[in-house]
């Protein structure tokens, strides 16, 4: 990491994130602590960005598999990690984060998820799309869907390229929320 993470922040808002976010992911996430604590203002930014994308209605999952992959190809560790939490928490399994890479020829991926997926890739690596991976991705999705799973993929650049310049890595935060979510064994057992 580049920069030192501020584990008490200055002013009160500041303090409030830090408190809502170690709730909801059982440590304070690195980002808040090194680009949060230095510029709170950014907050706002990041704040609206998720409202907006909280009013996406491509379904849950396949919003999920367009921001890891995009994570992914960004070569952003923090935000696959958060990712692959919030996948695990809304109860999707991790089989298809396992496989995403083999997404063209794999058999978990619906055709709808594939073309997606290839817009994903070629907007991510090219920064420019053809026309024959566009006009697939509208034989599955509406000028709508189109217009967010591009505002996904923006979002989620601009995510991954602020943790990279800053050396931020993975916060273990998947495996928080799995050990978090492991049976509890009480008692004796039965034979």
């Amino acid at each position: 990491m580049r920069m030192e993470p501020i584990e008490k922040p200055a002013g009160l808002k500041l303090r409030i994130l830090y408190s809502m976010t170690r709730r909801q992911f059982g440590k304070t996430p690195t980002p808040f602590k090194v680009l949060s604590a230095r510029m709170p203002s950014s907050v706002k930014v990041t704040t609206m960005m998720y409202r907006v994308e909280r009013k996406v209605d491509i379904d849950e999952e396949t919003k999920f598999l367009i921001e890891y992959f995009t994570s992914m190809l960004n070569g952003c560790s923090f935000c696959m990690d958060i990712g692959k939490a919030f996948i695990f928490k809304a109860n999707y399994g991790l089989d298809k984060i396992e496989e995403i890479s083999q997404y063209r020829t794999s058999g978990l991926f619906s055709e709808r998820e594939k073309s997606a997926l290839s817009y994903v890739e070629e907007i991510t690596r090219n920064r420019r799309v053809s026309d024959s991976t566009f006009e697939n991705l509208k034989h599955y999705f509406n000028a709508k869907e189109i217009v967010e799973i591009t505002y996904l993929v923006a979002v989620q650049t601009f995510t991954n390229l602020s943790n990279i310049a800053l050396g931020i890595e993975s916060d273990g935060l998947c495996e928080i929320a799995m050990n978090a979510h492991k049976p509890v064994k009480t008692g004796k057992q039965r034979a």
